[in-house]
């Protein structure tokens, strides 16, 4: 393709996807399609000779179309959204036109600085503190592919930082460098000790993340009447119980808006009981909920000056709620040490004098990989292009149909709410009520809604004009089987969310009819 052809078809592209948005509330939100639809349609092997683009183009809209989630659908409810806007779209092309790797300041300066200044960005928008920032000198901020990437990364970070101290408790000495090395003896002795704590309603991360490091992860069982909030109380019991057995803490993540819920867990209870750990570092994933720091009404209630204050690292993706294309996960420390101490590896060939004259950032030594893509492109398009007012807007948006949903549902007869709502997440269950004293659930067991719950939800499931997602909500005291609605969505209204609602409620009577409830 030279650059006319490319010229022409970018055109073409541009008015395929222009068509895709301009359509995309007529079409099915989920693939009609069956597993080993595509592959069953592709050739075995490549093509020996190159093709016309003209046809690859339009195969597209005839191969790939059909088998696509349609997240950026106004009936796409499931787990959160993920949001895409045209600047987005027009910036990721531009970071492919100037394609590099990105590993060093030399590779792109523009790469690495623009990264520097549009986390910064988003830091100060989210209302971090100053420790967060890169213009400090001693934290800073990077943007990474996920929520698990940062959430390893602090993982790996932590667990460095914990074996340097249980060498310097050791008596081992800094060398040269005011660095501590850590003795294979100590890595030996300690390494397989380390313990990761979360709870029950923490993200699968926490769990992956462990299970890479090759380390246990204690799912620490929350309650009902904390809102299935992590407790101070139940970390430090966790972690006496394994200090007994001779293991040692190194690592708690903690919650701002759980995928279950949307709970927040109690950060400062949690920070004040990691003072008498001194291995522990505290990682506060809110993927979804953190970027709604924008709205400073929201600060108290996610407890962000608990973040602030007791947080060693923290993570929240643009690309949910945060109107920009996936991928862009910001990940933020407090000390950058932390990281570089941890992922520095610098044979000759990466070697640089800017670096070597400490006056550029690596990116490179702030995450596992090596190569990285150039994402802070579509988030700066975002940020100037939105502004801070229009990008509170937007999640001002999600958060008023969250509101008016949990009205409606409030006066029905054989729906309750789950969960004390958060945000632009509601959490429901098919629960009749008798008609003539809507304020008294009938008696039914938890089993037995459970399983009612699980029909709606299969029935649900199979329709292909609305989506939303099971959850299954793990307490000291029961277990419940609910399901998520999570509006925020950059293309719903209300009508979409209103007419999503008349769908649960038709299936739900079907459901109760079925079991003679009605």
């Amino acid at each position: 393709m030279d650059i006319e052809q490319f010229r022409k078809a970018g055109y073409a592209a541009i008015d395929q996807i222009c068509d895709y948005y301009s359509n995309i509330s007529n079409v099915p939100v989920k693939a009609q399609v069956q597993p080993g639809y595509l592959i069953d349609q592709l050739p075995r092997e490549a093509p020996e000779n190159g093709q016309e683009f003209d046809e690859i183009q339009r195969d597209f809209g005839k191969l790939i179309l059909p088998g696509i989630t349609h997240w950026q659908s106004p009936s796409f409810f499931a787990y959160f959204p993920s949001n895409s806007t045209f600047e987005c779209m027009i910036a990721d092309l531009l970071s492919s036109s100037v394609s590099n790797p990105g590993f060093n300041w030399i590779c792109s300066p523009a790469c690495t600085e623009l990264e520097q200044v549009v986390v910064e960005w988003a830091a100060r928008m989210l209302g971090l503190s100053k420790e967060f920032w890169g213009s400090s000198g001693i934290g800073g901020g990077v943007i990474m592919g996920s929520a698990s990437d940062s959430a390893f990364t602090a993982a790996v970070a932590a667990r460095e930082k914990a074996l340097r101290r249980l060498s310097l408790e050791a008596g081992v000495q800094a060398g040269d460098n005011g660095q501590i090395e850590i003795p294979d003896e100590i890595r030996q002795e300690h390494g397989q000790k380390l313990v990761v704590y979360g709870s029950t309603q923490t993200h699968s991360l926490g769990a992956k993340a462990a299970l890479m490091l090759g380390l246990p992860f204690r799912a620490i069982p929350v309650s009902i009447e904390d809102q299935y909030s992590l407790r101070g109380k139940d970390v430090r019991e966790a972690i006496e119980k394994d200090k007994k057995a001779g293991l040692v803490p190194f690592l708690v993540y903690a919650t701002v808006g759980t995928t279950s819920t949307g709970a927040v867990d109690r950060i400062a209870e949690i920070g004040e009981v990691l003072k008498d750990y001194p291995t522990a570092f505290l990682h506060v994933d809110a993927a979804w909920a953190g970027v709604a720091y924008a709205l400073p009404q929201y600060r108290e209630s996610l407890r962000l000056k608990e973040v602030n204050e007791h947080a060693d690292s923290f993570c929240t993706n643009f690309h949910k709620w945060g109107l920009t294309t996936f991928d862009c996960s910001i990940f933020c420390v407090k000390n950058r040490k932390d990281l570089t101490q941890a992922l520095d590896v610098t044979p000759p060939f990466l070697r640089s004098k800017e670096a070597d004259a400490g006056t550029v950032i690596d990116y490179r030594n702030w995450q596992p990989s090596l190569g990285r893509r150039f994402r802070s492109i579509k988030l700066w398009f975002v940020l100037r292009s939105f502004g801070i007012s229009g990008f509170q807007k937007h999640l001002e948006r999600g958060i008023e149909h969250r509101q008016k949903l949990t009205e409606i549902v409030e006066r029905s007869n054989t729906f309750e709410i789950v969960t004390t709502p958060n945000l632009s997440l509601l959490v429901f269950r098919l629960h009749p009520k008798d008609p003539k004293d809507p304020k008294d659930n009938r008696e039914v067991d938890d089993d037995k809604l459970n399983l009612l719950n699980q029909k709606l939800h299969q029935k649900l499931d199979s329709r292909y004009d609305i989506f939303l997602t099971q959850t299954v909500l793990h307490s000291k005291e029961r277990n419940i089987f609910c399901i998520r609605l999570a509006m925020g969505g950059v293309n719903t209204t209300f009508e979409d969310v209103k007419r999503a609602w008349e769908i649960v409620e038709l299936e739900g009577d079907k459901v109760l009819q079925e079991d003679d409830l009605v």
